[in-house]
């Protein structure tokens, strides 16, 4: 039975935006921002997104999702494929539900282009048939990277030469687009962007810490994820499946190499190294693109929980008392 002396529920009109480098903190700085300003998680992590990797993706834990809502984490199947604009499409009916409820949603993860497509939009590329994709991914399977490059070179020739064989995941992308539409991925990426789509004020956030201290804790993590975490059991779990190699599930940060592991064609030590070094460059990059591409955001480069909240809850108190006006 409705109140009728109930107050109406407020429209929330701002978004909190919280970016940063992978072990950066950014997820518990998130759950404490839900839990002071009524807000609700919204991810950007592209990897995330999976169900089935919550320890190697580092995904919040089921405890810290019980902590404060919670929204497109594991809401995919492995089997899935998931671009920047099926995310944009999802993140905004999100962002739209939270705050028809009078809450505060908080996009936060470390996918910088998921970032972009909701503040500047992205070259629109048209969908890619089923059909299409589906013979591209067989052949992969039956051929290998080697094939698929060389028909990338024969179609794109300029894409071709800026993909790295190994890269099977962009460059089957590449193929599928010059195949479905007769047009590159380069001359799509030169149409006009579409543009701001997030409406309304928003709050930038960014974590920006010392790069010893990350790679010390990205390291850290990572020992744990594997000798405690369960990392090699969602790992083995993943395999069983035998799924397509090129889906970006399977090139999650860790995959491949622990694949090995479990194959017996590379040794835990070594695998280990490996992806201690591209951890470290992704969170390079990562770091990166906040410093080009967040240059108006409120930063930080503390180093935890506590000095995190100093820094960045006044911010956020005056940023709601003036979104509404």
């Amino acid at each position: 039975m409705t109140d009728k002396n109930a107050l109406p529920i407020q429209r929330q009109t701002g978004t909190v935006l919280l970016a940063g480098p992978t072990a950066s903190g950014k997820s518990a700085l998130a759950i404490a921002i839900a839990e002071e300003f009524d807000g609700v998680i919204i991810n950007a992590d592209s990897m995330q997104v999976y169900s089935g990797l919550r320890v190697l993706t580092a995904r919040p834990s089921v405890e810290e999702e019980a902590s404060a809502p919670h929204r497109l984490y594991g809401v995919l199947d492995p089997a899935d494929y998931c671009n920047a604009a099926r995310w944009r499409d999802m993140a905004l009916k999100e962002i739209e539900d939270v705050q028809s409820e009078g809450k505060l949603p908080v996009i936060v993860g470390g996918t910088g282009l998921y970032f972009d497509i909701l503040t500047k939009g992205i070259a629109e590329v048209p969908t890619i048939s089923d059909e299409v994709r589906k013979r591209l991914r067989d052949l992969h399977k039956r051929e290998g990277n080697t094939v698929i490059h060389k028909m990338l070179a024969a179609k794109d020739p300029d894409m071709a030469a800026r993909l790295h064989e190994g890269d099977s995941q962009r460059i089957l992308r590449a193929l599928e687009v010059v195949e479905e539409t007769g047009v590159t991925l380069g001359e799509w990426q030169k149409s006009a962007p579409s543009g701001d789509i997030l409406q309304g004020p928003r709050a930038w956030l960014a974590l920006t810490p010392e790069r010893e201290w990350l790679y010390d804790r990205c390291n850290r993590r990572l020992a744990w994820m594997v000798e405690e975490g369960g990392a090699l059991e969602e790992v083995k779990t993943l395999m069983e499946r035998k799924l397509d190699p090129a889906l970006p599930a399977m090139k999650a940060l860790g995959v491949p190499e622990l694949i090995a592991v479990l194959d017996g064609t590379l040794e835990r030590d070594a695998a280990l190294e490996r992806i201690k070094t591209l951890t470290r460059r992704y969170a390079k990059r990562q770091m990166t693109w906040v410093r080009n591409k967040m240059c108006e955001a409120n930063r930080s480069s503390a180093q935890d929980l506590e000095s995190l909240k100093e820094e960045f809850f006044p911010f956020i108190r005056r940023f709601l008392l003036t979104a509404g006006e």
